[in-house]
Order: C-alpha cells, then sequence, then structure tokens
C-alpha cells in the first residue's frame, strides 16, 4: 500500500492525522525530527529519504505557513515531492494571511493532486499551545478586542485532511474550515471557565506587554514574531465570517467550541495542578 507522509507529524493537526491512519491500517511515516527517518524543513538533506516511497503527503509548516520565506520551502518541497513520485499533496493553510495564499497558489501551480485545507484559529491552542499556560494561571491576556472569530476543532482538520488524502473526490478542492459559530476571544475563555468550574478571565492587553510575556516564558521568537502578525493584522475582521467547509468536505457540521471546552476540560488539561 501507498505510504503517506505528514509532516509536522508530532503537532496539533499532524498527531492526530498520523492516528487516523494507522487505525485504518493505512501506512503512515512521521515527519518531524525525530521521526525515522527524520524531516527538518531547514534541512533539505533530510527531505530526499522522508519523501523515499511516498505517494501522498500533508503538507504544514512550522512555525506556521504565514511566515516570510514559507511559501518558497513549499515551493521546494513540492517540487521535490513530484521529483519522487509523490502526487497528492494537501496543504494546511491560514485564512486571511498573504503568505499562506501565496503558498495555495504554488500547490495549485504544481503540477500535483492538491486539496487545501484553510483553516481559522484552532481551540486546540487553549489547551495545548500558546495560551495553556494562561488559562492554568486563571487569566488569558491577549491584545485583542471584541472582534469574533469562527474558532476550528483540530479533530474536524484532521478528519478532512484524511478524506482529502485517502479519498479522489476531494481532488483540486479548496476547504475553508471554521467552526459553527463566531465568538469573541473572551466568550471563548468564558466557555473555557464555565466547563473548568474555576474563575479565568480574559484581559485585553498592549502587544507589547503581550510580547514581553511571550517571551519571558522562553516561546521562539519566531513565534512571537507569528503571534503579533495574526494579533495586529489578522484579526481585524476579515475572518469574521462562518464557512461550510467541514459539512462540504465530511457532510456533517463542525464541532462547536463548548463541546470542545467540556472534552478538554474532563482530559483534567486545565486543572491547577497542571501548571504547579
Amino acid at each position: 500500500m501507498d505510504t503517506t507522509l505528514v509532516l509536522g507529524g508530532t503537532g496539533k493537526t499532524g498527531r492526530r492525522i498520523v492516528d487516523r491512519l494507522r487505525r485504518r491500517d493505512l501506512p503512515v511515516r512521521v515527519g518531524s525530527r525525530s521521526g525515522q527517518p527524520s524531516f527538518d524543513w531547514n534541512d533539505l538533506s533530510t527531505w530526499g529519504r522522508a519523501l523515499d516511497g511516498v505517494k501522498s503527503a500533508y503538507i504544514s509548516f512550522y512555525p506556521d505557513i504565514a511566515i516570510p520565506g514559507a511559501p518558497e520551502a513549499v515551493a521546494a518541497f513540492c517540487e521535490q515531492a513530484l521529483k519522487q513520485g509523490t502526487r497528492r499533496l494537501v496543504l494546511l493553510s491560514g485564512r486571511g494571511e498573504a503568505e499562506a495564499q501565496r503558498a495555495e497558489d504554488i500547490l495549485r501551480a504544481s503540477g500535483a493532486d492538491w486539496t487545501i485545507l484553510r483553516c481559522s484559529w484552532f481551540m486546540q491552542n487553549f489547551s495545548e499551545a500558546f495560551f495553556l499556560d494562561s488559562v492554568l494561571a486563571g487569566e488569558v491576556a491577549l491584545p485583542v478586542g471584541d472582534m469574533p472569530e469562527p474558532f476550528v476543532d483540530v479533530d474536524d482538520i484532521a478528519d478532512v485532511a484524511v478524506a482529502a488524502l485517502t479519498d479522489d473526490r476531494h481532488i483540486g478542492k479548496l476547504y475553508e474550515l471554521t467552526g459553527p459559530r463566531l465568538l469573541t476571544f473572551a466568550q471563548a475563555v468564558e466557555a473555557i471557565s464555565a466547563e473548568t468550574g474555576r474563575p479565568v478571565r480574559f484581559t485585553s492587553v498592549s502587544m507589547a506587554d503581550f510580547s514581553n510575556t511571550l517571551t519571558q516564558q522562553g516561546t521562539p521568537a519566531e513565534v512571537v514574531v507569528f503571534l503579533q502578525y495574526l494579533f495586529a493584522e489578522v484579526l481585524d475582521g476579515r475572518n469574521a465570517h462562518l464557512t461550510n467547509g467541514v459539512e462540504e468536505a465530511l457532510g456533517r457540521k463542525p464541532r462547536d467550541f463548548v463541546s470542545y471546552a467540556r472534552d478538554a476540560a474532563n482530559t483534567g488539561v486545565w486543572h491547577p495542578s497542571r501548571g504547579q
């Protein structure tokens, strides 16, 4: 059977895709620096071995496809993949991000059997990444006002990605993936507080204070710059609308934020002892 390479295979979307493919007994290769063979976006010498024998690939660029230089890296990867016989390429993209849409155009023009997943903010950013420590501390302080966002569940993204990697009906499709309703960051934090049963508040702060806090927490500089870009530019209302991408791809409704928050709370990830 044909092998699927999942770039970012240990990340939020990638590990879920790997798990789903393995549960279907489909050959899958984890594309990460710790994978066997390893894959590193910054080391082109690792790409060839990672692509050896691969017929389909999920492309998740680290730290994010919106950063400068990402489209060029995606272009180089697509060229290498096609040269080695990898025909089906599924790209994780971002809504309202100029660099991400440049990468999309590159993929479309590559000659691959492509699918694009253009996503809004991940719900899991509150439980698996950037904002987890803040939730545990009881205060999520962000440089954003009352602009709503259609937060999308990463499990929905993974389901669409697996469908695109395994079903020819998704070739040549661009799916814009959102949740089922718009929420401000304050409303999202309020939902988390309700499901955890303990006070978690949202505070709007300046960009400078936000950046300084991230740096003090040890957040990589490129991630800090990326988040500055998202909060300063992308959260200007351009994404404050819903789409039916999940339903179009899967024939079902996307998961709501409250359902996500309830399931995450039940895992204990937001229990105060996790932050000690």
